[in-house]
């Protein structure tokens, strides 16, 4: 059995919308006796530790309930359950119910179900409301990720997991791809375009060495170097780049390309391209098969430091993808986008 730490990644491209890191809470469970809920959704990989108890058993690194004792006839409908709000909403595509570590305490079956409420709700109306099957009951295996595709296209804010009929989870993620709510974007005057948040997705670099660069459009300030997008050391000529694609298209105010944490690290200098290419593939984007225009020159960075440039943006009307270019390589923690969302 291999933790979930060195297993292959799991639906690569898409965002694990329940993680803490991205504001997914765990608000209620029918039984946490072991362990808490809350570590279904840390971002960590899930560990071990042998000689560590607490005063109700063995401490597990997952949420865990206690086992339960009830007549053979109702094994069937017997569960626990955990709901979970998403810390970004969207389209659910995949799901990693990781028992790790979880061997002879692990849960026989699972499912999943998932609801949508954009406005704040109570945890009586969550119960009592008409929850969709995403993922049907299916069986799960100890001590290992268990990876199921989703068939959906709808939006979701809350997810329902069960597992029949007790045991242990250690970690619950729900890949899938951000969708904002488009009332609040044609509301704003003023949003950072490239924000996981709001539906930005970095699709390509050239570079991922030390750093993913998903973590580019993460919210919040990255808590050290390894949330943050760092390349090797480049021993030739040439830079290293990130192409994001814009939540909506926008016109362009201000960037903020933050350093924080990378001080011997960061780069010398960055720029800037855009272009308006909506439905340009990444291929295209990549190869310069598109318009590329310089929104910001070539500038010095500072390291350790939020780099802000407004006056030195150029304005170059509707953008719909952001190529940030770093000379020669090293790290950024965040990049921010921030304009005027054009919504068709």
């Amino acid at each position: 059995m291999l933790p979930s730490s060195q297993l292959p990644a799991a639906f690569p491209g898409l965002t694990d919308l329940a993680s803490e890191r991205l504001g997914g809470v765990a608000l209620a469970a029918s039984d946490e006796f072991f362990a808490e809920k809350e570590n279904l959704l840390k971002p960590s990989a899930p560990i071990f530790i042998p000689e560590k108890y607490t005063d109700r058993g063995k401490w597990m690194d997952g949420w865990e309930s206690r086992r339960k004792r009830f007549a053979p006839t109702d094994a069937a409908t017997v569960h626990d359950w955990c709901i979970v709000k998403l810390g970004l909403a969207g389209i659910v595509k995949g799901v990693d119910i990781d028992t790790s570590w979880f061997i002879g305490n692990s849960p026989s079956y699972a499912s999943l179900d998932a609801c949508a409420f954009d406005d704040a709700t109570t945890l009586e109306a969550l119960r009592a409301t008409d929850w969709k099957e995403l993922l049907p009951k299916s069986p799960l295996k100890p001590g290992t990720q268990n990876l199921f595709s989703i068939v959906s296209n709808e939006r979701w804010t809350y997810v329902l997991l069960k597992i029949y009929p007790d045991g242990g989870v250690a970690r619950l993620r729900v890949y899938g791809m951000v969708v904002p709510d488009r009332r609040a974007l044609a509301s704003a005057s003023r949003i950072d375009l490239a924000a996981l948040a709001n539906g930005g997705m970095v699709i390509a670099a050239s570079d991922m060495f030390f750093g993913n660069k998903e973590h580019l459009i993460l919210p919040g300030n990255a808590r050290n170097m390894g949330e943050g997008w760092e390349t090797r050391r480049r021993r030739g000529p040439g830079h290293d780049w990130a192409i994001v694609r814009l939540a909506v298209p926008g016109v362009v105010t201000s960037v903020e390309v933050d350093t924080q944490h990378f001080k011997g690290n960061a780069p010398d200098r960055c720029s800037l391209d855009c272009c308006f290419a909506p439905n340009a593939d990444v291929d295209a984007l990549v190869w310069s098969q598109v318009q590329w225009t310089t929104l910001l020159p070539p500038m010095p960075l500072n390291a350790d430091a939020k780099n802000i440039f407004e006056q030195e943006v150029r304005s170059v009307g509707q953008c719909s993808h952001v190529r940030l270019n770093i000379f020669p390589d090293g790290g950024v923690s965040r990049l921010r986008i921030w304009g005027k969302p054009v919504l068709s």
